[in-house]
């Protein structure tokens, strides 16, 4: 059972970390790019991949906290593994979303005049968390690897 949750763990961080990976390539892109590009790939990104990031994010957590209630002596790298995805998830909460939020009523002809700040803070929080997702990630594969794990 052990060895089932940590490959779950495994596989649903990965699977996130790769998704906010891939999210941040895209977004560093449109940077060359103006206001209505930016807005319409927002506007694109805004209609799925938020579902693919709680599908992927919420088992990655369960899974995580499930391992570290059963770990029994070597506990410390899951733990910071959970505690680098619950980063993910309160800049998620506090910064990302609530851009979200306000981005998916633009206006692709006319975003608001300050699109390019909301833009930079968006894409510095997502800088944020997806060096913890593949901080976390890094870190429960060292547990998975680690001699000392009795998980």
């Amino acid at each position: 059972m052990d060895k089932l949750i940590r490959a779950a763990s495994l596989l649903f961080s990965g699977a996130f970390a790769g998704f906010l990976l891939g999210v941040l390539v895209l977004e560093n892109s449109l940077r060359a790019y103006g206001a209505d590009v930016y807005t319409q790939v927002r506007h694109v990104e805004l209609d799925a991949l938020d579902k693919l990031a709680v599908a992927t994010l919420i088992p990655a957590l369960v899974t995580t906290a499930i391992l570290v209630i059963r770990a029994r002596g070597a506990r410390r790298l899951p733990l910071v593994g959970l505690v680098l995805l619950l980063v993910v998830l309160g800049t998620s909460i506090a910064v990302n979303l609530p851009i979200n939020a306000d981005q998916a009523d633009w206006v692709v002809q006319n975003p608001p005049a300050d699109w390019a700040e909301i833009r930079d803070r968006w894409q510095l929080a997502h800088l944020v968390r997806t060096i913890a997702a593949l901080s976390a990630l890094g870190v429960l594969a060292g547990a998975a690897v680690s001699p000392a794990r009795r998980t």
